[in-house]
């Protein structure tokens, strides 16, 4: 007879094996068995570039010249900067750039989403690209995403957001990250739909944008997932490409917070994602709450440990999750252990998992604080 704890152990075990492991093969199986490809054409649809920033002065020329060297019409672009009560010199470079079309629209502080709702009104294209101050865009990137609205089901559509070498190993896992991250969205688009946006650079049609509650905190599955749910498919295009700088890994562990924190708040947005309303539920369950329920099956997995029935399994738990945990608080001691060597690199990722799953834990503060106060500007190191 399996004892209560045991039988906790193993499936809290088993859930921790699907998500990390499992899920992204029968992901890959399913892309690519059931494939759902992207009727694409030459399109030139006039096109609204938003760009929300507040104090973003150290990247607005960067951001401003890229946008204005994309290969596409002037004639066919509109570009409007929302200052979200900035107080640096952002409203002063901004307005450099008035002679060659770019727009300021001064707003009061009231964070991303507010801005744009009080922005979006104003523009007058037919396709609306939204995307931050930091990210710059390649040249071709925008014919290459409005290629995918030749398809009528397709209503929102994705940049690949590509993140520049770091200089040490946790800039580097950071990155090593976000690409598993990507390579999970481009599957998802593969099948059907992401399940949200990449939020620093996607296009959407103009009539399914839709207003925000200013508390929102990811309104990169706020907006997207109002077009899901009307039978639109948010997809990716992987050719359309967006760079960003390195981040470190305080800077990744409190955006993690707030992007995790949002998925409790989606739900509750969005109740039918919970249910079968939801085409994607599955993969809802599995990638979205499956990464918030992660933490608790690692904690049930050490607590139940201790009474596990046969004495090798129990040490043999232990020494893993003691390998795990030690050498990521070793790699806490930066300068302990030499950048090249072996178990730095272990260290390295062991670090930047526990603090992945501290960042889930954390995010239940959602319940208990205001969701405006999770929104904490994200500091990169220029590359």
């Amino acid at each position: 007879m399996i004892s209560f704890p045991a039988l906790v152990f193993g499936v809290s075990c088993a859930f921790v094996f699907y998500v990390i492991i499992g899920y992204p093969i029968l992901l890959r199986i399913l892309a690519q068995t059931f494939p759902k490809p992207i009727r694409k054409a030459d399109l030139v649809p006039s096109v609204s570039v938003v760009i929300p920033v507040m104090d973003g002065a150290q990247y607005v020329r960067r951001k401003l010249d890229s946008v204005l060297r994309l290969d596409y019409p002037q004639e066919c672009l509109e570009i409007l900067v929302i200052s979200d009560g900035s107080t640096d010199a952002t409203d002063e470079l901004v307005a450099e750039y008035a002679d060659r079309g770019v727009k300021l629209l001064r707003v009061p502080h009231g964070g991303k989403p507010a801005a744009l709702n009080a922005g979006v009104p104003t523009t007058h294209n037919s396709i609306l690209l939204l995307t931050d101050i930091r990210q710059v865009l390649e040249p071709g990137s925008l014919r290459k995403i409005v290629r995918c609205f030749a398809d009528p089901s397709v209503g929102v559509v994705s940049g690949e957001l590509i993140i520049r070498n770091g200089d040490n190993l946790a800039e580097e896992n950071i990155g090593l990250y976000w690409r598993f991250e990507s390579w999970i969205r481009n599957r998802l688009s593969d099948l059907d739909s992401m399940l949200g946006a990449t939020g620093p650079f996607y296009a959407i049609r103009r009539e399914l944008m839709v207003a925000m509650p200013p508390d929102t905190l990811l309104d990169d599955l706020y907006v997207p997932l109002s077009a899901f749910f009307k039978g639109f498919r948010l997809v990716v295009e992987p050719a359309a490409k967006a760079y960003d700088d390195p981040t470190s890994l305080a800077t990744e562990f409190r955006r993690k917070v707030r992007t995790l924190a949002g998925n409790y708040q989606i739900m509750r947005q969005y109740p039918a994602l919970l249910t079968f309303r939801n085409r994607l539920w599955l993969h809802f369950i599995s990638y979205k709450l499956g990464r918030l329920l992660l933490p608790f099956a690692l904690i049930a997995i050490g607590l139940t440990t201790f009474w596990l029935p046969f004495h090798w399994l129990m040490i043999t738990a232990l020494v893993c999750q003691a390998a795990v945990y030690g050498l990521a608080i070793l790699d806490y001691f930066d300068g302990w252990l030499p950048e090249t060597s072996i178990l730095k690199r272990l260290s390295s990722v062991a670090r930047t998992f526990v603090v992945m799953m501290v960042a889930a834990l954390c995010a239940l503060k959602v319940f208990v604080v205001p969701a405006r106060t999770l929104w904490k500007p994200t500091k990169t190191r220029p590359s």
